[in-house]
């Protein structure tokens, strides 16, 4: 039987300097597409996965994620007293239960595969998620539950792909790829950022993972590597090698990358035209400057 993902890593340590100055006092992952900051649309992805326990690896300066995640007494007291229902539920409704929150500190920034190995024992020995925020993916059926779906037919490890412009390949973990029926990619082998003149293909691992747990056990021996960090798609390569099933899935939908500005501002439009109550006024907007 193909144990259930229940639990989810959320890294939110970067520094977020692409969007200096605006990350100077604001992490990176609370920066708002439309009214609602990318880590709650990472959360929110994640619940509608059946994820239960929710793990953030952060680092200095990112309590304003914290307070997000928990209750604004005064905010509430105030909408309460002018009886605005709709708000109250607009900021709560969402939220994970008492104890299904977690939070521990990457201490130094050694990459997102150092990132991953800082939650392990909140994790233990089962399957898990891992999720970055700002890989934004709009889909009518969630990203990562797309995933689990593929999960519970194939266990092992499962990453999101997507295929990208060969130039482009040396900005990304890449499959070797063994089979491939349209969807579902069979993986011989991970490369981190190849040049595109050795690149074994253009699909690219984007930010959603589901691994198993001996990813920990490579990550604590692999050591540096590319940027002379711990680099996670270093431990999937490992994971293969050990003959760990591991699969590539071609999600449906459109991944927006918001760790970049122009990525950033698309994802706001695209956000905000798949809302009613936005997108007439925006598509006046966009005729006016088009």
């Amino acid at each position: 039987m193909v144990q259930r993902i229940r639990k989810a890593i959320f890294p939110v340590g970067g520094l977020g300097t692409r969007f200096l100055p605006a990350t100077k006092a604001m992490p990176k992952e609370m920066l708002p597409v439309v009214d609602k900051p990318l880590i709650q649309y990472a959360v929110e992805e994640a619940q509608a996965a059946g994820i239960e326990e929710f793990i953030f690896v952060t680092g200095r300066s990112k309590t304003a994620i914290e307070d997000h995640f928990d209750h604004s007494y005064e905010l509430e007291t105030t909408l309460r007293e002018r009886g605005k229902d709709a708000q109250i539920a607009m900021v709560n409704s969402w939220m994970p239960q008492p104890g299904q929150i977690a939070y521990t500190r990457q201490q130094v920034p050694l990459g997102l595969g150092h990132a991953v190995w800082c939650a392990r024992n909140l994790i233990g020995d089962e399957p898990f998620a891992v999720l970055l925020a700002d890989d934004l993916i709009l889909a009518d059926i969630p990203c990562l539950a797309q995933m689990v779906e593929v999960h519970r037919k194939t266990a092992g490890n499962v990453v999101a792909v997507m295929e990208v412009q060969r130039e482009h390949t040396n900005r990304y973990g890449v499959l070797d790829v063994e089979g491939d029926d349209g969807r579902l990619v069979s993986v011989k082998g991970v490369v981190e950022k190849p040049d595109p003149a050795v690149a074994p293909s253009n699909l690219s691992i984007i930010g959603r993972y589901i691994l198993q747990p001996e990813v920990f056990d490579h990550l604590a021996h692999i050591g540096r590597g590319a940027g002379n960090e711990i680099q996670l798609t270093d431990a999937l390569a490992e994971l293969i090698r050990g003959n760990k099933p591991f699969h590539g899935l071609r999600f449906s939908g459109t991944r927006f990358d918001c760790g970049d500005k122009v990525g950033f501002l698309q994802a706001n439009i695209a956000f905000a035209l798949a809302r009613p109550d936005l997108t007439d006024a925006l598509r006046k907007i966009l005729n006016g400057y088009c």
